[in-house]
């Protein structure tokens, strides 16, 4: 079983991410009975049979899909995975964010793809909270990546004031 990074710590990942072959359709896809993140197209494509299937799923944005089509729907989803298809793209930085501030989503936004522990702290930052390593690093030691400093100066998700209101807020007290 692969394994993950959540909630600062190691664990083993019972969900599968279901990509599509070239040869295949949203329509045409068999839907495994597992834990299963979906691409944005399945979803949209068999939604009903999807939620009458009655197994855990979730779904995932590729990079260049943003999170406007799963407006309605956020709440249903215990997990959306958000695509980083290669290191240097950071699309899907603007997706989580999204996903928390203005779709208010409050469950597990998990990273999947081309992810490295350089990439960890930022991505908390944006509201990440799970991490699936690519297949060859360590979560173990990519771990560290979430301790990489030790406060920011920006305001982002995971602290929505930035550090001189902080400071001035210490400062009165």
């Amino acid at each position: 079983m692969p394994r993950i990074i959540q909630q600062d710590r190691v664990v083993d990942d019972p969900w599968q991410v279901l990509t599509l072959a070239d040869d295949q359709t949203p329509a045409s896809i068999t839907l495994p009975a597992g834990p299963t993140l979906l691409p944005l197209t399945v979803w949209l494509t068999r939604r009903e049979q999807v939620l009458n299937a009655g197994a855990p799923f979730g779904v995932w944005l590729a990079a260049d899909q943003g999170p406007e089509q799963l407006a309605a729907d956020v709440h249903r989803f215990s997990v959306i995975g958000v695509d980083f298809p290669k290191f240097t793209d950071g699309r899907s930085y603007s997706t989580a964010r999204l996903l928390r501030e203005r779709y208010a989503y409050r469950g597990e936004i998990r990273a999947i793809g081309d992810v490295l522990q350089d990439q960890l702290f930022y991505m908390r930052r944006c509201g990440i909270d799970a991490y699936a390593l690519r297949a060859d690093k360590d979560p173990d030691k990519a771990l560290a990546g979430l301790r990489a400093f030790s406060d920011a100066y920006q305001a982002a998700v995971d602290q929505p004031q930035p550090l001189f209101r902080r400071r001035l807020t210490e400062e009165v007290r």
